[in-house]
């Protein structure tokens, strides 16, 4: 097994790393990783349905896709990301017990119990601190997953906090649980830093696997895939399942209310009803809205453009969004 310790903490460019060490190699592979803040949704989810958009914008949290399945999570530098990237036959494939044993041996070492629970969840005292997810790419599979060591638990509350009622869709919607960092069980202090050596020492050790460095055109591969992929809005919002959406809010003139249906990530259908904008304004922002991305950049610009005042704009905006 090649065992990988990423130095790089821009997500962008470690969910890239994964797909291209699934996609590339032939070799079983161990990766370890910290990203700074950011959250990192499955494959199948609606981005905006996920995650406290305002927030993660104010907060420079960044918003990833990866390419397995499952609930959003998550990073940041107080946590550290596994992965394990292994050959198998078809149908035998899929092993989430048996990938995160490791795991639960690891912290054994350290005087943790921790426990497999439910389909793909690690936890502490009844507390979850790692949540797992797979993808199969013929003949391979990536299983990865989180170890919450000690994150910030707060704002992973507030950026993954999110009112279910806001949107209509079928896409795949996350279950929140109770959380908690390794580091609060630990009988001595240890920081993440000597944590993730024992982890990657530990792994090395565990599967006789040799350590890899990525070459030259390894990296100009995944920086090419993280730009041109997954930095992009077109994959981390725009590849979401269709959805819908109500809104309401004020302006000076009254109550406004929008309702608009997303298709790929373009505004497919908008309708916009109440005396707080006049026809003419609602004719023009329908017509404006109507064919765009649901993306804030571009709906920022479409409201820009109209001739409401700039209070007005701003409640258009964050109702929107």
């Amino acid at each position: 097994m090649l065992c990988i310790f990423s130095n790089s903490t821009d997500p962008y460019f470690n969910i890239a790393s994964e797909e291209h060490l699934l996609r590339k190699f032939d070799d079983d592979i161990f990766l370890l990783y910290s990203n700074q803040p950011s959250v990192i949704v499955g494959k199948h989810q609606n981005t905006v349905a996920e995650i406290d958009y305002h927030y993660a914008q104010n907060n420079g949290i960044k918003i990833v896709r990866r390419l397995s399945g499952g609930g959003a999570v998550y990073h940041d530098l107080g946590n550290v990301n596994f992965t394990f990237i292994r050959n198998g036959k078809e149908g035998k494939l899929v092993d989430f017990k048996g990938f995160t044993k490791p795991i639960i041996e690891l912290l054994r070492t350290l005087g943790i119990e921790a426990k497999f629970e439910g389909y793909n969840s690690l936890t502490i005292n009844g507390k979850k601190f790692s949540g797992n997810a797979e993808h199969v790419f013929k003949n391979r599979v990536m299983h990865h997953g989180t170890m919450l060591f000690s994150s910030n638990i707060e704002t992973l509350a507030k950026v993954l906090y999110v009112n279910t009622n806001r949107y209509t869709h079928k896409g795949v919607q996350s279950v929140r649980a109770s959380v908690t960092n390794i580091s609060k069980h630990l009988n001595e202090g240890m920081p993440i830093e000597e944590f993730k050596l024992y982890t990657f020492d530990f792994m090395l050790k565990h599967f006789a696997g040799s350590t890899y460095t990525l070459s030259k055109e390894d990296l100009l591969i995944i920086t090419k895939l993280a730009e041109e992929k997954y930095s992009t809005w077109d994959w981390n919002f725009g590849y979401s399942p269709s959805y819908s959406f109500t809104r309401k809010t004020t302006t000076k003139k009254g109550e406004v209310q929008i309702t608009a249906h997303v298709d790929k990530g373009v505004i497919a259908i908008v309708n916009i009803e109440g005396d707080g904008l006049s026809h003419i304004e609602k004719e023009q922002l329908t017509n404006a809205l109507s064919g765009n991305s649901h993306n804030p950049l571009t709906i920022k610009r479409i409201v820009e453009e109209t001739s409401l005042n700039s209070k007005d704009k701003r409640s258009i905006v964050d109702s929107l969004l």
